[in-house]
């Protein structure tokens, strides 16, 4: 089956949950109409990677504007049981197109945030969510740590969808639960713009024998709340370059990367490539030596049916 798929490389409104939402319907309206059948959104797109931002933050140490601005970024971020979830899920089913969007993701029951990848179905609305297991150095200060539960697939009609969050993709045991539930449309949402990105994706691809879907976003200085610009002196105006890509599980780029500007980047792919080279190598089949090696993930779901 063809699939055409595109990666959004945008930028959201920073802090901004309900513009954030309204500018996710236009590029989803935009790209639909091209023939996307999947589109992939970059981390924490809503209300928006917060790099360069301390909160306020050092070492035995808090400042009360850090807590204001944290409070502001609870405000604009994403809950699961909210009406910005159904309006995404409108959205998928309107334009019959499958979403996989990063968000911060608040829980309003122990005020905990998590960065998180909602997956949307154009036919059943929210299938599930993956939150990050390991937020990346200064990211701990805002986000909260998820657990085995969160390493969730899905099983779809384009396809076994599944990934992990930026740097996540360096935990060898965690791609290994992506790997274990045979993930053939691996999504790595990032705010990585490093080159050697690209090579990561790649090795996964190989190894994981998947399509892999690396979705950045292009974000600049002036985009941040002129508020919060002050903070950010000795930032590059162009905060966040992008370098989104499509590689293909023979760890071929088949789109992208795309740097230094917005837009969005494409491919139609088939899955059956992902069973063809199973011939050459399978993680979890002819090369997984069960009889040395052992692995389970405590705590991960079942794929989830669609």
């Amino acid at each position: 089956m063809d699939l055409k798929v595109g990666l959004v490389q945008d930028s959201p409104v920073f802090f901004d949950k309900s513009a954030s939402l309204k500018k996710v319907e236009e590029l989803v309206k935009k790209y639909s109409t091209e023939g996307c059948r999947l589109l992939v959104f970059p981390e924490s797109f809503i209300p928006g990677y917060p790099r360069g931002l301390t909160f306020g933050t050092t070492i035995g140490k808090r400042s009360e504007e850090g807590r204001n601005m944290f409070s502001e970024y609870y405000d604009n971020s994403v809950s699961i049981k909210g009406k910005e979830i159904r309006y995404l899920e409108e959205i998928a089913s309107k334009y019959n197109t499958y979403l996989v969007i990063g968000v911060t993701e608040k829980n309003e029951v122990s005020g905990s945030l998590y960065c998180s990848m909602l997956y949307f179905s154009p036919k059943s609305g929210l299938l599930g969510t993956h939150r990050k297991i390991k937020p990346t150095g200064a990211e701990r200060v805002i986000w909260a740590e998820a657990d085995g539960e969160s390493l969730t697939t899905f099983q779809t009609d384009i396809g076994k969808l599944g990934g992990l969050i930026c740097w996540e993709n360096y935990m060898p045991l965690a791609r290994m639960a992506m790997y274990s539930k045979g993930v053939e449309i691996y999504i790595a949402p990032t705010a990585d713009a490093r080159e050697e990105w690209t090579s990561t994706m790649q090795h996964i691809a190989l190894e994981g024998r998947c399509f892999v879907l690396a979705c950045n976003q292009f974000f600049t200085k002036s985009m941040y709340p002129e508020k919060y610009r002050q903070l950010l002196s000795d930032e590059p105006e162009i905060v966040c370059k992008g370098g989104s890509l499509i590689v293909s599980p023979t760890g071929k780029i088949i789109a992208g990367p795309l740097y230094d500007k917005a837009g969005v980047i494409t491919a139609t792919i088939n899955i059956k490539e992902v069973q063809r080279n199973k011939l050459d190598f399978d993680v979890i089949g002819h090369y997984a030596r069960n009889d040395i090696f052992q692995f389970k993930a405590n705590g991960q779901p079942d794929t989830i049916q669609e």
